[in-house]
């Protein structure tokens, strides 16, 4: 499974995220209180104890190292293998050539299918199947600049069959696939760049759906891939309702690789602005 190494403590933000009960805390480090000899994860319902009690370590094997016992009412010791399952089925996702079932995700790393689905949506912010759909959609663009047809990149993507393939380009490209073929041709495409807590996101839309979407500072990638198409700045009527949804979408686990979190918040944007799920 995919190794995720601690960073260094920073024991006032630690004090600040434990107080809160802060879930994004969970796994970054443990709670040790000399009181009562238990470790307990940042977030545990239990009545806080005073500052003075507490220490903060960076694992629940420190933690046991140094003679706490873990807490039976929150099971910090779930959280680190939680979180490796997860990075473990970002991996089986990106390496499979079609969207792998949520069922065979959860065998693998060791999960029941519902358990895990929802361990992944907490983790993310989007189901597997939905991490998948973005990968799929992204290969889909890509195969589309390289392949030499239509039907050749529908594959390429892991697209089963045409008419999935043409629902989805609807909505994730903003236009048929022929059209991105020839560089957008015809279509008029309306840009803003969000502001996010993960970078600056660029979100391009038609009037069909999403032709870009990426965390990029300007408008010139998407020039250059459509090239033949009619694009210029969003109105505010446009820019200011995707603004408030790129501020509202929940940031994916901190501890996750940095590629994979950006690939999550990115389809939890787009499943807003699309309306689905």
């Amino acid at each position: 499974m995919t190794d995720i190494t601690p960073q260094p403590l920073d024991e006032d933000a630690a004090w600040a995220a434990f107080d809160a009960r802060d879930r994004n805390a969970d796994g970054r480090f443990v709670v040790a209180v000399k009181t009562t000899g238990i470790y307990c994860r940042p977030t545990c319902a239990a009545r806080r104890p005073r500052r003075e009690h507490v220490r903060f370590l960076d694992s629940p094997q420190t933690a046991r190292a140094e003679g706490f016992r873990a807490c039976l009412r929150c099971l910090p010791d779930t959280v680190t293998r939680d979180r490796q399952a997860v990075a473990a089925a970002i991996a089986l996702i990106e390496a499979a050539e079609a969207p792998p079932s949520l069922e065979a995700l959860a065998v693998q790393v060791g999960y029941a299918p519902h358990h895990f689905h929802r361990l992944f949506k907490r983790a993310t912010g989007v189901t597997p199947a939905a991490y998948a759909r973005a990968r799929r959609t992204a290969r889909a663009a890509q195969a589309l600049a390289a392949e030499p047809s239509i039907t050749a990149a529908l594959y390429e993507a892991g697209y089963a069959a045409p008419s999935r393939f043409y629902a989805d380009s609807d909505q994730r490209l903003g236009m048929a696939p022929g059209r991105w073929r020839r560089g957008g041709e015809g279509v008029r495409i309306a840009w803003t760049v969000a502001p996010s807590p993960m970078g600056p996101l660029l979100v391009a839309m038609t009037e069909r759906g999403l032709a870009r979407i990426a965390f990029e500072e300007n408008e010139q990638a998407l020039v250059r891939s459509l090239p033949a198409a009619a694009i210029g700045p969003a109105d505010d009527a446009t820019r200011d309702p995707i603004a408030e949804i790129v501020a509202a979408t929940e940031v994916p686990d901190p501890l996750l690789p940095e590629p994979a979190r950006r690939i999550a918040f990115i389809e939890a944007v787009s499943q807003a602005l699309l309306g689905t799920d």
